[in-house]
């Protein structure tokens, strides 16, 4: 599959694709709040939750059965390394948002990890094509440390904002913080104005 080239987004929040206080890197540096946890296809389920239409569970098999495309992202981590040119092929969310069904009043959105980790995100900064839950890098397999089987990628945000092993969303009509947003890191994240710590 040929991947949609989306580095150039810089432009909306920035003269420069990489933001301010970040060094490039070929390498992709390994950072998590903890061990990489137990994933069993078998019994996985992804959930859809809060103010939608009707909740909904997927297996990992339907979930991968859904509409996928391919996209040439960076990523920018909190810690000051920027990695250009991943290609991640997942499910953009607006196409999830639009199967929950989501309520009026729905304003924020939670993601919730195998690890029990959470993360949050206004649901204008998700409701966009480049926002995906992806199950491969660069054509193979996400690796579990990497957050495989299944992870967020928010290229305009700091990569915290893009939960490692996410099993869940949950759209909610008042705003919450998740894990390191509730232990002093910025619950913006914009890495062009180097929003780092709240």
């Amino acid at each position: 599959m040929n991947a949609t080239d989306v580095t150039e987004l810089y432009r909306e929040f920035g003269e420069d694709r990489l933001p301010p206080g970040q060094r490039e890197t070929s390498a992709f540096p390994v950072l998590s709040k903890g061990p990489v946890p137990e994933f069993d296809p078998t019994s996985w389920e992804f959930t859809v939750t809060g103010a939608v239409a009707e909740d909904r569970s997927f297996s990992w098999e339907e979930f991968t059965d859904l509409p996928t495309t391919t996209q040439r992202q960076d990523f920018h981590c909190v810690t000051g390394w920027s990695k250009f040119d991943c290609e991640f092929t997942g499910i953009p969310f607006p196409e999830l948002a639009d199967r929950a069904g989501i309520h009026d009043d729905a304003v924020h959105v939670m993601f919730s990890a195998l690890d029990g980790y959470t993360t949050n995100l206004p649901l204008d900064d998700c409701l966009r094509e480049e926002v995906l839950l992806t199950w491969e890098f660069d054509g193979e397999p996400l690796p579990p440390e990497h957050g495989g089987p299944l992870r967020v990628v928010t290229p305009h945000k700091y990569a915290y904002k893009g939960a490692k092993w996410v099993d869940g969303i949950e759209f909610l009509t008042e705003p919450e913080r998740g894990f390191w947003e509730n232990r002093g890191y910025s619950n913006t994240a914009d890495p062009w104005n180097e929003e780092r710590y709240g």
